[in-house]
């Protein structure tokens, strides 16, 4: 669809791309909006003013959502003997140390989120460059290297979203489902923006959250009046 046949569907649709809406009225026009046939991801994209390219301003992080993401994730975990149990009674869906490293290496890669004990970082670190692009590589800044391998299993099974700023300075994340009440919506998205608030850089410069628009998977985009997140 051309620029032009976005701008009168998003008309037709009741939402002025130039507007900025209340976060309330955006959910609502976001839940009237998505009429897929499956239930539709209502997605958040934060433009901020940072310099990604600079170590210091890649804003990262994790943010377990109040209400959860609404989609089953699928947990692989690096772990072994105790660790191994521990993550297999919290509800990992794979769990493997040497031979889970193979298949991952062979390109069968069957999980959404992948977490690791340290001591298997020397086996998971020669994985950089697999998982690494596909933004599954366990990280300790977000909980995903870590001893406590139930409990990170548990906040990737309840709706924790790993989050990170891309090239452009902006961070896309989930924020539940279509089917969400718009309360629950409401609470994911504030909890969500007050996480990315807390990690601004000391470095960065001017505005650091400039722009936040909520979309569904296949609705245009509304954009949201920054001042409605802090209310209430």
């Amino acid at each position: 669809m051309g620029h032009q046949g976005k701008r009168i569907k998003s008309a037709r649709e009741g939402i002025d791309r130039n507007k900025f809406y209340s976060l309330a009225e955006a959910i609502n026009l976001i839940k009237t909006n998505a009429s897929a046939k499956f239930d539709e991801t209502v997605e958040m994209a934060v433009n901020l003013g940072v310099d990604p390219k600079q170590g210091d301003q890649l804003v990262r992080g994790v943010c377990n959502l109040p209400n959860g993401s609404g989609r089953s994730v699928r947990v692989a975990v690096f772990a072994k003997d105790d660790k191994a149990e521990e993550a297999k009674k919290a509800g990992a869906d794979i769990v493997g140390a040497q031979d889970l490293a193979e298949q991952v290496e062979k390109g069968k890669i069957d999980f959404d989120r992948c977490i690791a004990t340290p001591d298997m970082m020397v086996v998971v670190g020669k994985l950089g460059k697999i998982l690494g692009p596909r933004n599954l590589m366990p990280n300790p800044k977000v909980g995903t290297v870590t001893a406590d391998v139930a409990e990170a299993v548990q906040a990737a099974k309840g709706g924790a979203v790993e989050f990170r700023v891309e090239k452009a300075g902006i961070v896309h994340a989930g924020v539940g489902k279509a089917s969400f009440s718009a309360d629950q919506i409401e609470g994911n998205v504030k909890a969500l923006y007050q996480a990315i608030a807390k990690l601004k850089p000391a470095s960065t410069k001017g505005v650091y959250i400039k722009r936040l628009a909520l979309s569904s998977t296949m609705g245009p985009g509304v954009k949201v009046e920054l001042s409605s997140l802090s209310e209430g």
